[in-house]
């Protein structure tokens, strides 16, 4: 999994990136980020497969802040019954720039 970060111009607002290659997919053919930026919806926040088989999503997020994610594969129909099978990835970051 990696993330991109990106900043408004007063420094106030983040544009995160996250992006999930084929290989850490692990030939998912749906992917779902949740959080405590979605209240840990996994079904909100979809991530768009590429046709490289790449899976990303763009967020704008409050600047200076951690949050904390995870990625689902598969398919759930809201956080309880994801988290049944459990996530695939879980992370925190912080939005400050570096």
């Amino acid at each position: 999994m990696a993330l991109y970060k990106t900043y408004s111009k007063d420094q106030k607002k983040c544009a995160v990136t996250f992006e999930l290659t084929p290989e850490a997919a692990n030939g998912a053919e749906q992917v779902w980020l949740a959080g405590d930026f979605n209240s840990w919806s996994s079904i909100d926040t979809p991530m768009k497969k590429l046709k490289n088989g790449t899976f990303k999503v763009k967020l704008t997020l409050e600047a200076g802040k951690e949050y904390v994610f995870e990625v689902f594969s598969g398919k759930a129909t809201n956080y309880t019954s994801a988290q049944q099978n459990g996530p695939d990835f879980s992370f925190t970051f912080t939005t400050t720039a570096a």
